[in-house]
C-alpha cells in the first residue's frame, strides 16, 4: 500500500459557473468550499491546492432561511479601542457590494493560513448575471438541482 500524493503537474483545474439565484447561502457556500479545496476529486491531497475555479453569478439574489436577513450580524473592527462595527446580512445584500455575503460565507469554510488564502483566489463572485470569464469556457454547475433543499422559493 502506498499513499498517493498529488504533484503540481498532476493537478487539472476546471472552471465552473454557479447561478446563485434562489439558492440557500449556507448550502451554496458549502458546495463552493468543497470544490475550491478539491475534496470532490479522488486525487485530493491536503497540503496541495487541488481545487477548481468557481465563478458565482447573481450573488445578490442568494436566499437566507428563517429570520437571518434581519438577525445575522457581521462584525468588523476598526483597530481603535471600542471600534467594533456591525451590520446585518440584509443591509449588505441591499448595499453596494452584495457579493461579500457569499465571499464571507465561503471564506469562513476554508482553512485559515497561506493555503486557504491561495484557494480563495480561485473564487470569483459577481452580483449580476455577467462575468468576464467566458474565454475560460466554464461548465455550468447547477447547485439548485443537486438537492431540493438547496433552493428556496420565497
Amino acid at each position: 500500500m502506498k499513499t498517493y500524493s498529488a504533484k503540481p503537474g498532476d493537478i487539472e483545474r476546471k472552471w465552473f459557473v454557479i447561478d446563485a439565484e434562489g439558492v440557500v447561502l449556507g448550502r451554496l457556500a458549502s458546495i463552493i468550499a468543497t470544490r475550491l479545496r478539491g475534496k470532490h476529486k479522488p486525487m485530493f491531497t491536503p497540503h496541495m491546492d487541488c481545487g477548481d475555479h468557481i465563478v458565482v453569478i447573481n450573488a445578490d439574489k442568494v436566499q437566507l432561511t428563517g429570520n437571518k436577513l434581519a438577525d445575522k450580524t457581521y462584525y468588523r473592527h476598526t483597530g481603535y479601542p471600542g471600534g467594533i462595527k456591525s451590520t446585518t446580512a440584509g443591509k449588505i445584500l441591499e448595499g453596494k457590494h452584495p457579493e461579500r455575503v457569499v465571499e464571507k460565507a465561503v471564506q469562513r469554510m476554508i482553512p485559515k493560513g497561506p493555503l486557504g488564502r491561495q484557494v480563495l483566489t480561485k473564487l470569483k463572485v459577481y452580483a449580476g448575471a455577467d462575468h468576464p470569464h467566458e474565454s475560460q469556457q466554464p461548465e455550468v454547475l447547477d447547485v439548485a438541482a443537486m438537492n431540493d433543499k438547496n433552493r428556496r422559493s420565497a
